[in-house]
């Protein structure tokens, strides 16, 4: 998007105020802003909100500046407290706010902190610009506790905190690649945790309906926003069977091969409804603006009808896509089955 502020990951802010830890352990004189490498060959500098030194440990703080990224941790502290140790190796602890991993899949075992590859690395680079020995590095991020309910980590089967992450070190603002990489990661666990009949659901809504209808494992339903396509793919070929279950508002929009169902990024399944319906004679509420409201004025049967039709349109494009078996369900807003295709019975 034009116009908007790139800004910097938690990894790189985390490398930077490692640095400054690193630097003040060292003896250097008051630090107030350290430059630190990033992955692409470059050099940024960020400014140290505080640094504090006691026996045998320092530690500093930088404070996340994410651009015009809606970005959680966005004004947080991230805190790095550093402490040489024997040997010449950089070890990674969690403290207060930084999340530890329990499910396999991730980039990280379970048990570490969840502190991701990638930003290891520049936390290494960063500390290795100031000394040789062998430290311990301790990330923090004050409040984090309360802010990693608001995003992915619950799902992925991070406790206690938020995860310290990036690639590139930029945070670049609605990033769908980074939308990707957390929606990906619950495919990646709902596989090393051994499901083979995984359940793709939108969000909340879809959970909630794939939850009542069916006895599902934590990790079995996987949420994946608005990314049909690029989720779709990266199920294909790993698990045995898919069931793709959401609001019709949703999942109407695939029947047309509309496999990013964003609303500002796609069209109204109100048309590809009211289609299906004409095709069938039936009497919908054409003043409608929902796609449930079309439903609302028909009789069970043909309200069963309608959502039947409208499942095995969005399951055919979606094997079509695919080159494999699919199932669909069709829920309202209360859980309650509109329409289903396909066999559901690995679900049952």
């Amino acid at each position: 998007m034009s116009g908007l502020r790139t800004g910097y990951s938690t990894g790189a802010c985390a490398a930077g105020a490692a640095k400054a830890a690193a630097l003040a352990l060292s003896g250097t004189g008051e630090v107030t802003a350290v430059d630190i490498p990033f992955p692409d060959g470059t050099r940024h500098q960020f400014p140290v909100a505080w640094v504090r030194r006691s026996e045998g440990c320092a530690e500093a703080a930088v404070r996340k500046d994410a651009g015009d990224d809606p970005d959680v941790i966005h004004g947080s502290l991230i805190l790095a407290s550093v402490q040489f140790q024997e040997g010449t190796e950089i070890k990674f602890a969690g403290g207060e706010g930084i999340g530890t991993v329990t499910k396999p899949g991730l980039q990280v075992p379970p048990g570490e902190p969840a502190v991701n590859p990638a930003p290891r690395k520049m936390i290494w680079e960063a500390v290795r610009e100031v000394t040789a020995r062998g430290v311990q590095v301790t990330l923090s991020i004050p409040g984090g506790c309360a802010l990693a309910l608001r995003t992915f980590n619950p799902r992925l089967g991070i406790v206690g905190g938020l995860s310290i992450i990036g690639t590139s070190g930029y945070v670049r603002p609605f990033s769908v690649p980074a939308l990707r990489v957390s929606l990906k990661c619950a495919l990646d666990i709902a596989a090393s945790c051994g499901v083979r009949d995984v359940v793709l659901a939108p969000g909340n809504i879809g959970e909630r309906a794939a939850r009542h209808h069916f006895r599902l494992t934590a990790e079995q339903v996987v949420q994946v926003s608005n990314e049909w396509g690029y989720m779709l793919e990266a199920a294909r070929n790993r698990f045995e069977n898919i069931l793709l279950i959401g609001h019709p508002g949703k999942l109407a929009k695939l029947a047309d091969g509309g496999w990013d169902t964003h609303s500002a990024r796609s069209a109204s399944a109100l048309a590809i409804v009211l289609r299906i319906a004409a095709t069938l004679g039936l009497a919908v509420n054409r003043e409608s603006p929902t796609v449930e409201g079309l439903f609302e004025p028909l009789q069970p049967p043909d309200r069963l009808l309608l959502g039947n039709i409208l499942a095995n349109a969005v399951r055919r494009k979606v094997e079509a896509r695919l080159a494999r078996a699919v199932a669909v369900l069709l829920p309202n807003m209360n859980t309650e089955i509109l329409g289903a295709d396909g066999d559901l019975s690995p679900w049952r």
